[in-house]
Formats: structure tokens, sequence, C-alpha cells
């Protein structure tokens, strides 16, 4: 095999299989559909799909009624779901993080060893509020503020004023999608990201683009959640546009990958990830996934991959206040075509 031929191989294998989307689900937050802090193999599936189906789902926002009415919103513009299902009595099937996650999914056919891929479709906001707390990375800096800030969505004009005559464009995305760690980790919290996904809080992840990540059990337990109408690289000061979302993905199951780490793709870019407690592993985690996806895309070898990093892709601190950092490389496929 020529080293051409064998690149074209590597780079049909890490191409997405057309797959017609089988049925469609409804999927609502409701008590008895949420993993309320946790990604965990033993979790009870909310629902069960097979491989192309497509989920609509709805998710609820980090916060409690209570604290949303401290911000001032009128009672009677808090979802109903998202008092039910903070007023549920969930024992010890709640935490040890604070999101609520909606799911698992149990995709059919999904086990340890492959990849699931969900193709983000679409993402709206069905409420015209959000929110921002203050403390993360600096908290110093939060001197003066109490509480969190209720921010107002613009949605026809898709933007939001976050402070006065600082406005920003609206890209809503989910903070958290991930499935349940190997059996081995036991109940894991919502709140740091991993191999397995979870909190990643990357803001490239609207709709039109799509996550990969490895299947660590059975039935690959997919949750998401975290809702973000928009947010900054680093997601400094703990929160991002916090808000309600609903969206539609689909769901396929590939055992023709093998991933080490969640990778993502972008229309115009490739992604690769890596997080640690430590801001120095998760950056040479990210650069090595990098490499390693280079190598397998072009057929060169990995010290040519880790040059060429150096050289055409860009890394990004993806978040620094959950526990584990998040650091990602972007590499834009118009650098990889051939000329």
């Amino acid at each position: 095999m020529t080293r051409n031929t064998k690149a074209l191989a590597l780079c049909a294998v890490l191409a997405a299989p057309t797959i017609a989307a089988q049925t469609v689900h409804q999927l609502p937050a409701t008590p008895t559909t949420v993993a309320y802090g946790y990604y965990w193999s033993e979790a009870k599936p909310a629902i069960r799909v097979k491989s192309g189906d497509v989920v609509e789902l709805e998710t609820m926002l980090t916060n409690s009624p209570a604290g949303l009415e401290r911000m001032g919103v009128k009672p009677e513009d808090v979802p109903k779901n998202l008092r039910d299902i903070v007023a549920q009595d969930t024992g010890s099937l709640k935490g040890p993080g604070g999101h609520i996650l909606t799911g698992p999914i149990f995709v059919e056919n999904a086990d340890s060893g492959d990849v699931l891929e969900i193709r983000i479709q679409s993402i709206t906001l069905p409420i015209s509020y959000a929110y921002n707390g203050c403390s993360g990375y600096v908290r110093e800096l939060c001197a003066g503020i109490r509480g969190s800030t209720l921010i107002q969505l613009d949605r026809q004009k898709m933007v939001a004023e976050v402070a006065p005559g600082i406005v920003v464009p609206l890209r809503p995305f989910w903070g958290s999608m991930g499935v349940a760690p190997a059996a081995s980790l036991g109940r894991v919290s919502s709140n740091p990201p991993g191999r397995h996904a979870g909190n990643i809080d990357n803001k490239e992840l609207v709709a039109g683009t799509t996550l990969y990540v490895p299947v660590f059990v059975k039935g690959a337990l997919l949750e998401i959640g975290d809702g973000h109408a928009a947010q900054g690289d680093g997601e400094v000061d703990q929160t991002g546009i916090e808000t309600n979302l609903r969206g539609r993905v689909q769901l396929i199951v590939r055992k023709d990958m093998k991933l080490d780490w969640p990778r993502i793709e972008t229309p115009t870019h490739w992604i690769t990830m890596g997080t640690d407690t430590s801001l120095v592993v998760a950056t040479k985690t990210a650069i090595t996934e990098m490499a390693k996806m280079l190598v397998q895309m072009k057929g060169i070898t990995l010290a040519q991959a880790y040059q060429a990093s150096s050289m055409a892709a860009v890394l990004h601190i993806t978040e620094l206040v959950d526990q584990n950092l998040g650091v990602h490389m972007m590499i834009a496929k118009q650098y990889l075509k051939a000329p």
C-alpha cells in the first residue's frame, strides 16, 4: 500500500457514515428523565434509541426556582418542569455535582470500545432570560456583586447585553454532553470534564457540529445539559449565559472508530481536547491528540504531525473552573486538503 493510499484509507475510517434517521424521539426534562448531578454506569435509562435515531430534547438550567426568583424572575416565568425536578425527593440519587442532565439515553448496540457520534442538528432558546454567577478562577474580582445576575435574551436579534455597553451574539450550546464513565469509577460528579466528555464547556459545540465520544459501558448512557446561550473560552467566572435549551441530536454508533479522548468536528475545523487537574497535562493531551489525528488522516509520522500542529493549529483554554481544567486545539479543515 502506497503512502497516499494508506492516507486515503485512514481518512475513510474517520468519514461519517450516511445513516437515515430511523425514529424521532421526544425527551422532555422531567423528574423521571433527568440525572441530577452525575454520570453513572448504573443510571436507569430515560429512553432507549437505535443508532441513527434522532432525539428532540429539552434541558434545564443549573439553578433552582428560588434562585431564579431572587434574581428577579417572576414566579410564573419559572418553568414548571424545573419546579417539579427540584422539588422531587431524589434522596441518594442526587449529586455529587449540581447539573440537571437530561437522560441517560441508552443507544442500542453501543458498547465499550466504540465511539458515539453526536450530531447536533439544532438548538433553540425556549425562555427569554438567563443568568451569570460570579466566582470561578479570579473570584476576588467579584467584589460588589451579590448573587447571580439576570440577563435578558433578545431572541429575535440573537444578542444579549451582558454588561452596560457590552452586547454579545448568542450561540447556544450544551456545556455538558457526556456518556457514562467506566463502571469501576462509580457515580462521577457532573462537574469535572473527562474522557467521557461531560462538562467540557466547549463553546464550539453549536448546531451543525458533531461530538465524538469514546464509549465505556453498554448503551453509552448519554446525558445532556448545562445549557448556555453563549460563553467565552475559559468560562472564567464559573458560568456562561446559563439558560434552558431545546434541540435535536442524531446519535450514531461508530464501531469503525477508536478514540482515547473526545473530538469535535465543525463545518470548518477539527478539534482535539484534553482535561486534567493540571493545565500542563491537559495541554499536552490536546496537542498529542491533534498529532495522533493528523497521523491517522494524512499518513505522516508522529513527529511530522507534531511539527504541523505547531505551524497550523491553535490552542484554546476551554475552561478553568470545574476541578479538571480543559484545553482544546483546533485545525482548519482547509489546511488538510491536497493542493
